[in-house]
């Protein structure tokens, strides 16, 4: 049995999880997840049985192959990223360090200064918004009820100028720890003594 699978996944008030089976005899079903904030929907395989009992939802498997008990966990971790996404929402906080380096929100398109030539026009995918701390307009918020989703968009946004070695300058997460490395003259000077 997955240890993760296994565990029932218990929704809140507010939060309604409603199954529907497929007619189509090669595909599973759909679960549907509505709460205050939005709605998630899955598509879930033929290989795995999902049911709503009370204010509990219980997944599992039809066979005991390799694919189905690997199915059987990521299905349920699925629906419970769902029941927290439409009742808390998940966000990611990114961080710009640099000489310049500045962001602006307008509407649903961020513009982002990052010791390049032009600036990047990012625009937001539905579902997601980014805000701006009101102490430190360096730091940005993504987001949104899709942990997939927020997750992306911050990695997407990181890609553009990823944190570099010596200075440390470029987007990280807030909680991101970056290894830094001496310079040149400083490992001259090591070398030298």
């Amino acid at each position: 049995m997955s240890r993760i699978g296994k565990k029932p996944v218990a929704f809140p008030s507010g939060v309604t999880v409603e199954v529907k089976l497929s007619t189509a005899p090669a595909s599973g079903g759909t679960v549907t997840v509505k709460g205050p904030k939005g709605s998630l929907s899955y598509a879930y395989l033929p290989e795995i049985m999902v049911k709503v009992e009370g204010n509990q939802v219980f997944v599992d498997r039809k066979g005991d192959e390799d694919k189905h008990r690997a199915l059987h966990g990521l299905t349920r971790q699925l629906i419970a990223n769902m029941v927290q996404g439409v009742h808390q929402g998940y966000e990611k906080r990114l961080e710009i360090i640099g000489v310049g380096y500045k962001a602006q929100v307008k509407g649903k398109m961020l513009t982002l200064h990052l010791g390049f030539s032009h600036p990047i026009n990012f625009t937001l995918p539905d579902g997601i918004e980014i805000l701006q701390e009101e102490q430190n307009k360096n730091v940005l918020i993504v987001r949104g009820i899709d942990k997939q989703l927020v997750g992306q968009v911050a990695s997407d946004i990181r890609g553009y100028r990823p944190p570099e070695p010596y200075k440390g300058k470029g987007i990280r997460y807030v909680d991101e720890f970056v290894r830094r490395k001496p310079g040149k003259a400083a490992a001259a000077k090591t070398t030298a003594a």
